[in-house]
């Protein structure tokens, strides 16, 4: 655990002058902090200046729907952290996840995506965009399934690595290799690893979204989403999503998740080091059947993790085991209903630790067969790993499972 330790403070070391400094904007008095912009509209230097704003001709700012100050500087803030070349905040996770995926679709296009992932993004693929003539495969998260799945019609190889909520962890560079030897996109939610633990833009993916609501913003006051890559691809995703389909993040909120980044490094660094010892102690309990943290040899993916992720994050889920007559599911409502410090909500990334039981609650929309194959059992907790300090949480479970 020491040479982990050592790894999260360099790593926490390495981005702490993005966190603190990257997009800064000062206001004309010398203020330190970016200033708050809320107007809707902005003023014009003559009739030559607003004809060349609208031409895409200068850096004028326009209407808040096109772009404002403060959103800019969060998105300036967030690109360093994913070495991207460009940004586009969105209003939520889900903005940001529909946006790059219709605008890089066509009717008849087909995603392949994987089984295990956040259950409002499989419904999206399932549910709301066959209607526009999308259709996906979902399939285990490893390469070979990936390629066996893919069509003339394919567009989009999507990953979602670790997944929610088992923590499957995916091999971005074979996906990417086999979407760059086919010529599509690869798209990779990056939500539950954060730029703290995993860069998928260095591996070759195309796309990065987020939900900023998560780890990124980091105190459960901001809902939004982020849209990470090339220049070309970010201005395609925002033209759709933002000034198309109004999914505009407000300053205030861009200015909140601004100021939840700087302390980023710092609160990742104590989550992903106490979400590993959770596993641990977890794994040596007799009444925990299964844990699911990539930190963990028994993790099936552990030496994938290892290779191409710098932490292991902050999530982590298991399973308890039934204890004389008590089912895993019946000891499961007893521990939710017996945690103090950590909190029983759904959410995660946040300060405080979030503990919730997926399968009758953020997976309950997927279908009965569809959330089993995904191995969100009924038995399954979810724990989102905070900063409250690794003792005070270990303790609080004992007693929750005791």
């Amino acid at each position: 655990m020491q040479e982990y330790r050592s790894k999260l403070d360099a790593r926490a070391d390495e981005l702490a002058p993005i966190c603190v400094h990257a997009g800064d904007e000062r206001d004309g008095w010398g203020g330190l902090e970016t200033p708050l912009v809320l107007s809707n509209a902005f003023g014009f230097e003559d009739a030559d200046h607003a004809a060349a704003a609208f031409r895409g001709q200068n850096n004028a700012y326009i209407y808040g729907r096109w772009g404002n100050p403060t959103v800019r500087a969060l998105e300036h803030k967030l690109a360093a952290l994913e070495g991207a070349a460009a940004c586009c905040a969105t209003a939520s996770g889900m903005a940001a996840i529909s946006g790059v995926i219709m605008s890089a679709c066509e009717s008849g296009d087909h995603v392949v995506a994987p089984r295990s992932m956040y259950a409002e993004s499989a419904r999206l693929l399932r549910e709301r965009l066959p209607r526009f003539g999308i259709t996906t495969s979902f399939v285990d998260a490893d390469t070979a399934s990936y390629e066996a799945a893919i069509t003339e019609r394919t567009r989009v190889l999507y990953i979602e690595t670790p997944s929610n909520p088992v923590l499957r962890v995916t091999d971005i560079a074979g996906v990417v290799a086999l979407s760059r030897a086919r010529g599509l996109l690869t798209i990779a939610d990056n939500t539950f690893a954060t730029p703290f633990a995993q860069s998928p833009l260095a591996l070759g993916v195309d796309v990065v979204v987020h939900s900023m609501t998560k780890a990124l913003g980091g105190h459960g006051d901001a809902i939004g989403g982020a849209i990470c890559g090339s220049t070309e691809h970010v201005e395609r995703s925002a033209d759709l999503v933002v000034k198309g389909f109004g999914g505009v993040l407000a300053p205030f909120t861009a200015w909140l998740i601004s100021r939840g980044l700087r302390t980023f490094h710092l609160r990742q660094r104590q989550a992903c080091l106490s979400a590993a010892e959770l596993a641990r102690a977890l794994s040596e309990r007799s009444d925990v059947a299964r844990v699911h943290h990539p930190s963990l040899r028994s993790h099936p993916q552990h030496a994938l993790a290892s290779a191409q992720m710098r932490a292991f994050g902050s999530m982590l889920s298991f399973e308890l085991a039934p204890r004389g007559e008590l089912s895993a599911i019946e000891r499961g409502k007893r521990a939710l209903s017996a945690i103090k410090t950590i909190t029983h909500a759904v959410s995660l990334g946040d300060v405080r630790s979030l503990l919730v039981h997926p399968a009758s609650t953020t997976h309950s929309t997927m279908p009965g067969p569809d959330r089993l194959a995904a191995d969100v059992s009924d038995g399954l907790l979810r724990l989102s790993v905070g900063v409250e300090g690794t003792q005070a949480l270990l303790a609080d479970l004992e007693r929750a499972l005791g």
